[in-house]
């Protein structure tokens, strides 16, 4: 009889699903809507695994670290308007990093993927991942840093 009673309970608790680490966006309707073969035939593999399958690309490897030029990062995936080059910063952690997004682009989400809670970053239009937010950014501005994946973002330099 013990037997019988563990083991329903075993079973009770491995059915009980919790919804305490998942997205609270998960089922987020976004403007711009496609199929992972869509996204697959438009983005490089590099692009689909940070956009689509909220990958990291190794550090210090995005064109986009050192520039210095006047313009606007936009999403590889839909083109949005993202980060304009003057709140971009020198973090050096390796990422293309940026004090403040340009307002309601960019939604700040929670993942929980390396065990612990991180202030995801994505685009508004599409959901692509983007990178990360933390709270180590310059004081003088927002103290914000926007760690994001080069490979991420399209650089359109102002006129």
């Amino acid at each position: 009889m013990n037997k019988i009673f563990s083991l329903l309970a075993i079973v009770f608790l491995m059915s009980c699903s919790s919804t305490a680490q998942n997205s609270s966006k998960e089922n987020k309707k976004y403007k711009v809507d496609k199929t992972d073969a869509q996204w697959k035939k438009e983005l490089t593999d590099k692009q689909y695994y940070v956009l689509r399958e909220s990958g990291t690309e190794r550090a210090f490897t995005s064109p986009f670290n050192d520039s210095k030029t006047n313009g606007t990062f936009v999403c590889a995936a839909c083109k949005t308007p993202l980060y304009e080059s003057k709140y971009k910063f020198d973090s050096g952690t390796g990422w293309p990093s940026f004090d403040r997004a340009i307002k309601e682009n960019v939604e700040l989400d929670v993942d929980y993927k390396i065990g612990y809670a991180r202030t995801e970053l994505k685009c508004n239009t599409c959901g692509g991942h983007l990178g990360h937010s933390f709270d180590d950014g310059p004081r003088k501005t927002t103290g914000k840093r926007h760690c994001i994946n080069g490979v991420a973002l399209e650089f359109i330099p102002k006129d």
